[in-house]
C-alpha cells in the first residue's frame, strides 16, 4: 500500500482510494485516517491511498493548493470512501455533506452519459 499525503504530487496509474470526510481543523482533535489506514493495511490493499492531509507538519496550508491536490486526487481515485461522522462540534462534517452530494451527482451524470440517458 502505498499512502499519499497531499503534501506530495498525485501519485497516478494504480488502484487507489480517496478518504473522504472531515479533516480536523485544530491539533486537539485526533485525525480518523490512521484507523482507515490500519484497516486497509490489515486488508492487504496494494494500491494507493490519497489522503487529504499533510502527513508532516509542513507549516500552514495553502488553501488553494490543497484544493487543486483533491481535486486531482478525486479524479483519479478509482474508488472514493466517505466517513461522515457527525460529531459536535469537534468534526461535524458539514463540508463534507457539500463535497458527497457533489460527488454523488457527478456519478450520477457519468452513469447517464454511458447509458445514452
Amino acid at each position: 500500500m502505498i499512502t499519499n499525503y497531499s503534501e506530495k504530487e498525485v501519485i497516478k496509474g494504480r488502484k487507489s482510494i480517496f478518504l473522504a470526510g472531515p479533516t480536523p481543523r485544530s491539533k486537539e482533535t485526533v485525525s480518523w485516517r490512521p484507523e482507515a489506514i490500519e484497516i486497509l493495511n490489515k486488508l492487504d490493499f496494494d494500491g494507493i491511498v490519497y489522503i487529504p492531509e499533510y502527513g508532516i507538519n509542513v507549516g500552514d496550508i495553502d488553501n488553494d493548493k490543497q484544493f487543486a491536490w483533491e481535486l486531482e486526487a478525486l479524479e483519479e481515485a478509482t474508488t472514493i470512501v466517505f466517513w461522515v461522522p457527525r460529531k459536535l462540534p469537534e468534526m461535524p462534517a458539514f463540508t463534507t455533506n457539500v463535497e458527497f452530494g457533489y460527488w454523488l451527482r457527478m456519478e450520477d451524470r457519468m452513469a447517464q452519459n454511458m447509458l445514452g440517458i
